[in-house]
């Protein structure tokens, strides 16, 4: 049964919504594919690129699954529900909640029989596709992007069941997303950071007055800091731990200046760039968050198996 259409609007503030070109300049502009009506220039894009960051993610993603399914806060056999900031397209959604790869989904949306159907018609299709591929063991995802149209897509094909285009850089929450976020068990995001700051995590997070707030999981890019957010998650209860020893690539370069651009960055943070973004590749380090309560088993321990040093 596919997610209630009442549930599946998309939710559009009265500000103006943070837009992907407020990253720090150097990075490659593709705004033009982040507010499609479907995902056709996305894939056949960042393809290009070997976009993989959210195939990285999902063991990590997983493993979190099953161990907030399996702690002592757990809600029984209620799917847990997670909220993915900077959700594009649901393609976070996708590979957590379907049978699906990345590289199926480059194949897919690379083949030149699509051109043929109009955003409708491959919407209809797209549903009929990720429902055929639905895991047994499903979670509710919503998401949250500056993209309206991006959006309206995963909830129309059921990868999200809903989804908000509130910019939280901006404003608090509006009353429907706070209760939304009240019911929230973890918070992920694989490439909002550099788009968003402590901001929006801090309006997130602090929705659920006298709960304990949710597990944040985040790949952020080594070109930013995070100790800002990790340190305002922390006013929240949160202790936020890296995982040390492996960085995850996430895309090409797409030409020289932006290498350059990022080498800067990344140096100037301090860190070694050999054998990572001089080889041509962004890469990303990993960051979980979790009230002091649940942070009792190490990292690295928690994500055995999902994480090849």
């Amino acid at each position: 049964m596919g997610p209630d259409p009442l549930l599946c609007r998309v939710r559009l503030d009265i500000g103006d919504p943070l837009t992907h070109s407020a990253a720090a300049a150097g990075k490659a502009d593709f705004d033009h594919i982040y507010d499609r009506p479907d995902p056709r220039d996305y894939f056949r894009t960042l393809g290009q690129l070997d976009y993989e960051i959210p195939q990285q993610a999902q063991p990590v993603f997983r493993s979190l699954v099953t161990a907030l399914r399996s702690g002592d806060g757990a809600a029984g056999d209620k799917p847990l529900r997670i909220l993915d900031i900077c959700c594009s397209y649901g393609i976070n959604a996708a590979l957590l909640r379907c049978e699906v790869s990345m590289t199926e989904l480059f194949a897919r949306y690379a083949n030149l029989a699509l051109d043929e159907l109009s955003p409708a018609e491959l919407t209809e299709a797209d549903k009929a596709y990720y429902q055929q591929r639905r895991r047994p063991d499903d979670v509710q995802v919503s998401g949250l992007d500056a993209a309206g149209k991006a959006v309206a897509y995963g909830c129309q094909v059921g990868l999200l069941d809903s989804g908000w285009t509130e910019n939280l850089e901006a404003g608090d929450p509006s009353r429907g997303l706070t209760e939304h976020l009240e019911t929230l068990d973890l918070i992920t995001t694989t490439g909002g950071v550099g788009y968003i700051t402590e901001r929006t995590f801090d309006r997130v997070v602090k929705a659920r007055p006298g709960r304990p707030a949710p597990w944040v999981a985040a790949f952020v890019l080594r070109m930013y800091p995070y100790d800002r957010i990790s340190a305002t998650l922390a006013e929240h209860g949160l202790v936020t731990e890296q995982l040390t020893g492996v960085s995850f690539p996430q895309r090409q370069f797409a030409g020289e200046a932006e290498q350059e651009a990022t080498v800067r960055q990344v140096r100037k943070r301090g860190l070694d760039t050999a054998g990572l973004e001089d080889a041509g590749r962004y890469y990303a380090d990993f960051y979980l968050s979790r009230p002091t309560s649940d942070a009792v088993e190490p990292l690295a321990q928690l994500l055995a198996g999902a994480v090849q040093p």
